[in-house]
């Protein structure tokens, strides 16, 4: 009996001293211990106004095209900041402070972390939403109206499917693959038809579709994947949407751990630019598919205690296939 007492003291002196220690962590870290709601309201208001002013000079969204492949240079198109990103960026400052949230999320995945993936993680606290694209960056980069429809979207790894839902609009039928059982269940919820891994090419149908969003640095064998993509698409209409993280460091998450994929893709370069020259002319002509449209945009992730979003840099690619001589 005293053993077992002595058991679960030490338990709660682990959390207790846990849970002071991330207490301890977020003081160091961010301004959100303020108590008063008007002073916490404040310092929301000047950091996010400090930060949304900053953000075009943190080169999110820069290029120089003049260090684009030739071929590449006029297909880049400039995106910029708008209010949808803004909105994301505004909530992920707000939810980072939600202290006793922030608190539960941490002490979950410290747990759930030996056994579970990060990502089935997120989708069972709900938490790490993404985003790519604004609609209006969407839709640029197609170069459609709000009003344009088509049959079938594929989002290939779609996660929690925030970023399904801004495509989605435009299609009559929303077709989802993912391996994390948490994020399927969240997509199901949305009504999206989630396909299994390797269904999605066994349909019977083509896709006018097919989005790939910072998946292809994440997978065992991307050139298979995107071949298995340029033969899906509807014939001479049919578009990938893909966005890449660069640079580029393609890893697997294999039984919790990260490994190198089975397949590697010879990408050359290491600016940003370099990198989108050489997945262009090399890589994607490979798989039979060539560039219609390139911009750049930073992936952003919600954040938690500690930070209150994180990013990426992304390269947002529109690619068709090739067409056969």
């Amino acid at each position: 009996m005293c053993h077992l007492q002595l058991r679960t003291l030490l338990f709660v002196a682990w959390v207790v001293g846990y849970i002071a220690f991330l207490l301890c962590m977020r003081r160091m870290w961010t301004g959100k211990y303020v108590r008063s709601p008007l002073a916490r309201s404040m310092l929301t208001n000047m950091v996010s106004d400090m930060e949304e002013a900053g953000l075009e000079t943190q080169e999110w969204y820069q290029c120089s095209t003049d260090l684009l492949g030739e071929a590449v240079r006029p297909l880049f198109i400039q995106s910029h900041l708008d209010p949808d990103t803004q909105a994301f960026l505004k909530h992920s400052v707000d939810k980072s402070g939600w202290l006793f949230t922030q608190l539960y999320h941490s002490f979950m995945s410290a747990v759930l972390s030996p056994v579970v993936s990060r990502t089935s993680i997120n989708g069972l606290l709900s938490r790490g939403s993404m985003f790519v694209f604004s609609p209006d960056q969407f839709r640029r980069l197609l170069r459609i109206s709000p009003e344009w429809r088509a049959e079938r979207l594929l989002d290939l790894g779609a996660g929690d499917g925030g970023v399904t839902e801004v495509m989605g609009a435009h299609f009559r039928e929303v077709y989802a693959t993912e391996v994390s059982p948490p994020m399927k269940w969240h997509l199901q919820r949305r009504n999206y038809k989630v396909l299994a891994v390797e269904e999605w090419e066994r349909t019977g149908f083509q896709y006018d579709l097919i989005s790939c969003l910072n998946l292809l640095d994440r997978c065992e064998s991307p050139l298979d994947l995107l071949k298995g993509m340029q033969r899906s698409l509807v014939a001479g209409t049919g578009r990938v949407i893909l966005a890449l993280v660069l640079p580029f460091q393609p890893y697997v998450e294999i039984g919790g751990k990260w490994q190198r994929p089975k397949e590697r893709l010879q990408v050359k370069g290491k600016t940003w630019e370099e990198q989108v020259t050489s997945m262009s002319n090399d890589v994607f002509r490979e798989a039979g598919l060539v560039v219609e449209a390139v911009t750049r945009l930073p992936y952003l992730c919600e954040g938690d205690m500690y930070k209150d979003y994180y990013v990426l840099d992304d390269a947002v690619f529109v690619l068709k296939a090739l067409e056969k001589h």
